[in-house]
């Protein structure tokens, strides 16, 4: 029996949220990556030929971390690449994350306002900081839930800016950092609990999908008073 990947299937099971004949919005798993590395293997572009026939296109509108899990939009045709970048760029995309943290925010709501910047070390390699010389970047968030012990808070975060890391780096800086985070918090057997939970493009009229919670993510959710009832 062969491992070879079946070339007449994408190389993992596509979870579309929405679809028409310009645009895609996929509720991408964690674990994958966006891009296709040098060396190739399993990404969302990966899958673009199983999306579109056409020659051109197609294209990724945004791009999440590779673990984290949710919708993410990409354009069939250049016209609507173009317009959803130019979206992007105008801070008229509304996106919002869900999050389980490590600990409990004393306040219910809040906002953000840490400059990030990039630092390299040849022992550790990258990773992005709070700097005051880093590009600025902010995210406001509020509670959602809260577990009974205390030691787990569901939060829903949105991204005022597209910092790398931006969501797990405020989240560790404010004390609370996400579970799961390998980076900049502790290993979780279930990986990193941020889904990209919903996302409205400002199309006429207005494009908004909502992905659900990963598998990974609903025990630590539940314990927090999540119920699937609007799944």
């Amino acid at each position: 029996m062969s491992n070879l990947p079946d070339p007449n299937s994408p190389p993992f099971a596509l979870d579309i949220l929405y679809q028409d004949q310009h645009v895609v919005i996929l509720n991408k798993p964690a674990g994958i990556p966006v891009h296709t590395g040098p060396a190739g293997g399993v990404s969302v572009e990966a899958c673009f030929a199983f999306l579109s026939r056409r020659k051109d296109g197609p294209w990724l509108a945004h791009r999440l971390d590779t673990e984290t899990s949710g919708c993410l939009a990409i354009a069939l045709r250049k016209q609507p690449l173009i317009a959803m970048q130019q979206a992007f760029a105008a801070k008229t995309v509304h996106k919002t994350y869900w999050a389980v943290v490590q600990g409990s925010p004393d306040d219910a709501q809040g906002d953000i306002t840490l400059p990030l910047r990039k630092h390299s070390t040849k022992a550790e390699g990258w990773s992005i900081k709070p700097d005051p010389k880093g590009e600025p970047a902010r995210t406001t968030w509020r509670v959602l839930g809260r577990s009974k012990s205390k030691n787990l808070t569901w939060l829903e975060l949105t991204l005022h800016t597209g910092r790398t890391h931006q969501a797990r780096v405020h989240c560790a800086a404010m004390g609370w950092p996400i579970m799961g985070d390998t980076l900049y918090g502790k290993a979780h057997p279930q990986g990193l609990h941020l889904l990209a939970r919903s996302l409205t493009l400002p199309f006429t009229p207005p494009l908004h999908t909502i992905a659900p919670p990963r598998h990974g993510m609903q025990a630590a959710l539940k314990a927090c008073g999540w119920q699937n009832k609007t799944e």
